[in-house]
């Protein structure tokens, strides 16, 4: 088999899965973002983020999702919106006491203050004009954000064709013996090269990832 069919049967089976798992799950909704005051999710809507607000809740929520619960970054980011300091300008305003007080739920508050205000800074200097790869260099420079972070922001965030890797996706090719690869980029290039690069697609692909991850611990 050529590489090129090889590339094309493991395409077809990537769909063949994906079609499944969306059958059995249903549309995700993810990124979730602020709406009354509470988290919602918006499954089978990929026009979000359709605000700079939206965008910034979304990038914000990358970063203090790190090394916890998405519930304990959902408190932080309620936090921040109560406060009405859930934008790059109000975060920066926050002394950093006032900071780690709001953030604290989302655990390492510390750090992840430090980390939101640079990030914060890079949002406000981010052109959504660039092409993908310099915006992802972009993000990538900020200190505490990694390919999975920065990935995260450019597919939820600024709605780019890329494919986010993490624990689940990694686990998800060795259950099904889909890939094994032993970098970051190798196992992104696996997917955004059998894939047809769509944004939505890519969004609802990972999304429902999570979701069997969940509900298939290891």
């Amino acid at each position: 088999m050529t590489r090129f069919a090889g590339k094309r049967s493991s395409g077809r089976r990537l769909f063949s899965i994906y079609n499944s798992l969306l059958e059995e799950y249903g549309p995700q909704g993810w990124w979730p973002t602020i709406q009354s005051n509470s988290i919602t999710y918006h499954p089978g809507d990929y026009s979000f983020p359709k605000t700079e607000s939206q965008r910034f809740e979304i990038v914000a929520g990358a970063l203090l999702t790190q090394n916890t619960s998405w519930k304990n970054a959902e408190k932080a980011l309620l936090n921040l919106h109560s406060s009405g300091n859930l934008s790059p300008e109000g975060i920066l305003s926050l002394s950093a006491r006032e900071l780690e007080s709001l953030i604290r739920p989302s655990g390492y508050f510390r750090q992840k203050s430090e980390r939101l205000r640079l990030l914060s800074k890079a949002c406000l200097k981010a052109d959504g004009g660039m092409d993908t790869e310099s915006l992802r260099e972009h993000f990538l420079s900020v200190k505490g954000v990694g390919p999975e972070t920065a990935d995260s922001i450019l597919l939820y965030a600024f709605r780019r064709p890329v494919f986010v890797i993490d624990a689940y996706t990694r686990r998800f090719c060795s259950s099904f013996r889909l890939f094994h690869g032993h970098t970051y980029k190798s196992y992104k290039g696996f997917f955004e090269s059998r894939l047809p690069p769509r944004h939505g697609l890519f969004n609802e692909f990972h999304a429902l990832i999570v979701e069997w991850g969940k509900r298939h611990p290891r």
